[in-house]
């Protein structure tokens, strides 16, 4: 099956309530959810137009989607690889005129699980418990530096400091190099430049990062397969898929999909997770008072409420049945998790934070299967040094109005102004 598939006759629609236009991504978290709610309720699986992508051309266009958006269902066509593909199609919800290169993301088993073997290695317990020493220390110095300010923009001071970080560790970049990688890789994912360009413009900026990383993941291959070490270079040069080596391209692909995926969803749950806690006090008292004692049952409830991926899409491989409805081969299906993760039949008062929820079946890192998320528990190691150093070092804050993004795809908070209280009296 190929992108073609995409190009149907649209179904009949099964519901009026909007998810489709551009109105509505740019409404916010919760009243977005209203929507949701009424899906969730009388419309589980539902059928609608595709998103709206002003500027597109039209032979881009699809038929439309059909919106998954409980908790239960999310995690049955999750666990359904061989009925509902990664690999056929793009996993984004909206329409997008390319296809993505090769990597762990974009397939579906055996060659997704070839992929997952040789990254999981980066990924083991051991691993992360390697990295962790790393991950605290530098979570000690972001916080540190910017509670000496009376104010500052949690994400950009906090928040989007340490991922990019710990994937410099993770991929083995040298230390003399990792002020640079951190540099060019934030330009080459968000886009954002610093204010001494040397010169350029911020297009060529943006595209140099581009070309920095590519030649840094080809030169540390080389080196790798002269000196192995312990980092996920090595573990891709010495390992094969379906019986072959991996190709440069293949390589490059799989650390660009890191680096991108890891940096922004480590940081929006990040800058989430504190801002739930502002918003309810008294939950953030309660982990304080034994943080690291209560932080594994808090941060399922933390990433619930966050929900930093919004969606992912996945392909019908065939004909059908689907929760009453009939699902065609070739028809994309969108896996709203934000929608899950307020499934009230699994969470009571789904829009409150209780840091003690338990079970808490949350659907953040996916609904289970093959594509759960690999860098979960990096993520929880990383916002674990964060917040604990936050909660300690930034015990009272006064928060501007966060400045969220708009995207079917991230829960964002591009700025989130804090003013530091305890400054004013000369503790920091």
């Amino acid at each position: 099956m190929t992108l073609t598939s995409y190009f149907r006759t649209p179904h009949h629609a099964t519901t009026d309530v909007d998810i489709s236009s551009v109105a509505f991504w740019q409404r916010d978290f919760r009243s977005r959810d209203d929507a949701f709610r009424r899906l969730r309720r009388s419309v589980p699986v539902s059928w609608h137009p595709p998103l709206q992508t002003p500027g597109l051309p039209k032979r881009y266009r699809e038929a439309g989607f059909w919106a998954v958006t409980t908790a239960e269902a999310i995690a049955h066509i999750s666990r359904q690889p061989e009925v509902f593909s990664s690999e056929i199609g793009q996993v984004g919800v909206r329409p997008a005129p390319f296809r993505l290169s090769a990597n762990m993301l974009v397939t579906d088993p055996p060659r997704h699980s070839e992929y997952r073997r040789l990254i999981g290695s980066a990924f083991t317990p051991r691993a992360v418990a390697r990295l962790e020493h790393g991950i605290k220390r530098r979570a000690m110095q972001i916080v540190g530096r910017a509670a000496l300010h009376e104010e500052f923009d949690f994400v950009a001071e906090i928040a989007t400091q340490l991922p990019m970080g710990t994937i410099a560790d993770l991929i083995g970049v040298p230390e003399a190099e990792h002020e640079r990688f951190v540099q060019l890789a934030d330009a080459y994912v968000h886009t954002r430049v610093p204010s001494d360009l040397q010169g350029h413009s911020a297009s060529e900026f943006v595209a140099n990062s581009g070309e920095y990383l590519r030649e840094l993941c080809l030169r540390l291959c080389s080196e790798r397969r002269r000196e192995p070490a312990d980092d996920l270079i090595t573990a891709l040069v010495q390992g094969s898929l379906e019986g072959h080596p991996m190709g440069e391209e293949e390589i490059l692909s799989t650390v660009l999909l890191l680096i991108t995926a890891g940096d922004d969803t480590t940081t929006q749950a990040t800058t989430l997770s504190f801002l739930a806690l502002q918003q309810f006090p008294e939950q953030r008292e309660w982990l304080s008072a034994d943080f690291d004692a209560r932080f594994d049952t808090a941060f399922d409830e933390l990433i619930r409420f966050a929900s930093p991926v919004l969606s992912f899409a996945r392909t019908a491989t065939s004909d059908t049945e689907f929760d009453g409805q009939h699902v065609t081969a070739g028809d994309k299906v969108a896996l709203f998790y934000c929608s899950g993760n307020r499934d009230e039949t699994l969470f009571p008062d789904p829009h409150s934070l209780d840091l003690t929820r338990q079970p808490n079946r949350h659907v953040a890192f996916g609904g289970g299967g093959v594509h759960y998320c690999l860098g979960a528990a990096l993520a929880k190691t990383q916002i674990h040094a964060v917040l604990g150093e936050v909660l300690r070092r930034l015990p009272e804050v006064e928060l501007g109005e966060p400045e969220f993004g708009f995207s079917d795809a991230i829960h964002s908070v591009d700025a989130l102004a804090v003013r530091n209280s305890n400054h004013r009296r000369g503790g920091a």
